[in-house]
């Protein structure tokens, strides 16, 4: 039993899952800022401030994910052209939801945005992860971690 719970625990607890709180916790706050400062102090309607800090989100999750989380080397421009599309595509699928739950709960429910967004965040945070370590990062993942083995 004891054996199980190890080998459990160094399976979600090591270098990349802890790197990606860290920086998941970064592009939420990137998100929230940058939501915040159009939506409620520039006046920017509610879902067209949650589509520009998306933008700004993900562009940082992608270079921080790239670089730190999932250590992706640059193989070609074709190659990493792809996982950006990928990317953002699978980023794509939270964005729905995203904009879904803050139009049913800000929108017409009236909910205060930012707590919104933190109920919707947990959502968007574990889809990202699994779309990144299973689509998008998965085999240079991979290689990476057989080069240090």
């Amino acid at each position: 039993m004891k054996e199980k719970l190890e080998l459990l625990w160094k399976k979600f607890v090591n270098r990349e899952t802890i790197s990606y709180v860290i920086f998941g916790v970064l592009t939420t706050a990137v998100n929230f800022v940058v939501y915040h400062l159009f939506c409620n102090i520039l006046g920017v309607p509610n879902l067209i401030s949650n589509a520009i800090a998306w933008v700004a989100a993900v562009i940082f999750a992608y270079i921080t994910n790239s670089i730190w989380v999932f250590q992706s080397r640059f193989v070609s421009l074709a190659d990493e052209a792809g996982k950006i599309v990928k990317f953002f595509g699978a980023r794509a699928f939270s964005f729905l939801i995203e904009e879904a739950g803050m139009f049913l709960l800000v929108d017409v429910a009236g909910m205060y945005n930012l707590i919104a967004k933190l109920i919707l965040a947990v959502f968007v945070i574990v889809s990202n992860y699994i779309f990144s370590k299973l689509f998008i990062f998965r085999n240079q993942s991979k290689e990476g971690r057989e080069e240090k083995e």
